[in-house]
């Protein structure tokens, strides 16, 4: 199996991700399974956090400020999250409803800017692509957000759709042209099951790994062009985190691919 693909593991952490763990400098990535009465507590220490609630309903709260009761979907798939941004040197909580899924992406930062609630009716969404690559972007926390180094994206693929397409890279940092960022994918399938395929690799191959995801798997991004598909039938989601040391995504499309535009 690639070093790249991490399975999840079975009880109520089953992603957790570290830059160590990683073998990288900036993205942690975390996913919590809760059940009804559950409660995580947490200090970010030296990184900021923003908490997405992919399913369920949770009390919460973050940095000295109570956010009360938040969440509305059953499955990351129905509309846009809601989401929390918690910064450096601050605690956060949250007590589950229902049934929970909560992912908690991180990167290092000073405390530069206050927790803060992030509602569906703020995450930023767009259509990309066109034809058989079309896919619908939620930019819940985007480089025209208030954050020190993190980005967080949800993702929406159609089944039988080419997603991250064209292949695109973000590993160099030339600023502006491109912007050192190293990310995550968190898959999940509509149905619960099947596969997506994901390759990760670089100009010189010396990078080369195509990968069949399953629901709840990580792909590592470290460098390179990392395209994503899903086959007829099987709607994919993906929450990506990035982070690097400018917070701006710029990237170079694969010179083969680029003919294609973005």
């Amino acid at each position: 199996m690639s070093p790249l693909l991490i399975k999840p593991a079975p009880g109520g952490h089953p992603q957790h991700i570290t830059p160590a763990s990683a073998g990288w400098t900036y993205v942690g990535f975390d996913v919590f399974a809760l059940a009804p009465g559950q409660v995580i507590e947490q200090s970010t220490e030296g990184r900021e956090a923003c908490l997405v609630l992919l399913s369920g309903r949770v009390e919460a709260s973050a940095g000295g400020h109570d956010f009360g009761t938040l969440g509305e979907r059953s499955n990351p798939f129905e509309g846009s999250p809601w989401s929390l941004y918690v910064p450096a040197r601050s605690q956060w909580r949250v007590v589950a409803k229902t049934q929970v899924e909560l992912a908690v992406c991180s990167s290092p930062a000073e405390g530069k800017f206050p927790a803060r609630l992030i509602t569906p009716a703020e995450v930023g969404q767009e259509t990309r692509g066109k034809g058989t690559n079309t896919r619908y972007v939620r930019n819940v926390l985007p480089d025209t957000a208030p954050a020190e180094s993190l980005l967080v994206v949800e993702v929406i693929t159609p089944g039988g759709h080419w997603s991250s397409y064209p292949p695109h890279k973000h590993d160099t940092d030339t600023p502006p042209a491109e912007t050192y960022l190293e990310e995550t994918y968190y898959h999940r399938l509509a149905r619960g099951a099947g596969f997506a395929v994901q390759r990760v690799y670089t100009d010189d191959r010396s990078l080369d790994e195509t990968m069949a995801v399953g629901d709840g798997d990580v792909v590592l991004v470290p460098k390179g062009y990392h395209p994503v598909g899903a086959p007829v039938g099987f709607d994919l989601y993906y929450l990506n985190t990035m982070a690097g040391p400018v917070r701006q995504w710029h990237f170079t499309l694969a010179p083969e691919h680029a003919f294609l535009g973005w």
